[in-house]
């Protein structure tokens, strides 16, 4: 059975990962267990953006990946989002995942040069399936990255 860690604070000493929310595992919904965290500038509790991870793999990972983020506009431009996606890769580890996958719309170019900054390789651009969430809210394709840590 799943059991949450003590990942509530991470830093890189540029940049601060802060708990907001620990959401358990949906299995009707196909929901893996989501660390979700706050981030803000070092010591700062101004926050600049958000990244969540969700742990474990299932086809709603496969197509949505296992990190989401998103930086405020103002602070864009200054790799946070790929350093936030470092400093989580802690997590993923302490959970004994060996890969993270990331996605984006193929013509999400800031997220697909966040992606490959973090270290991550493109390893397809797929068609959703009909019966995904995103495909029904319009969204037609996913480019896949893929974070392997045995590598």
């Amino acid at each position: 059975m799943f059991q949450f860690k003590s990942f509530d604070f991470l830093t890189d000493g540029e940049i601060d990962l802060n708990i907001k929310a620990k959401t358990p595992a949906d299995d009707e919904k196909g929901y893996l267990p989501r660390y979700a965290y706050k981030i803000n500038l070092h010591n700062s509790l101004d926050p600049i953006g958000n990244i969540d991870i969700r742990i474990g793999y299932n086809e709603n990972s496969y197509y949505g990946g296992n990190i989401g983020y998103e930086i405020d506009e103002n602070f864009r431009g200054n790799h946070f989002a790929a350093k936030a996606c470092n400093i989580i890769k802690q997590v993923a580890l302490g959970h004994k995942m060996d890969k993270i996958i990331i996605t984006c719309n193929p013509d999400n170019f800031p997220s697909r040069k966040t992606c490959e900054k973090a270290g991550l390789s493109l390893k397809e651009v797929v068609d959703l399936p009909p019966h995904n969430d995103m495909y029904l809210e319009g969204e037609r394709q996913k480019c896949i990255y893929e974070w392997n840590f045995n590598d």
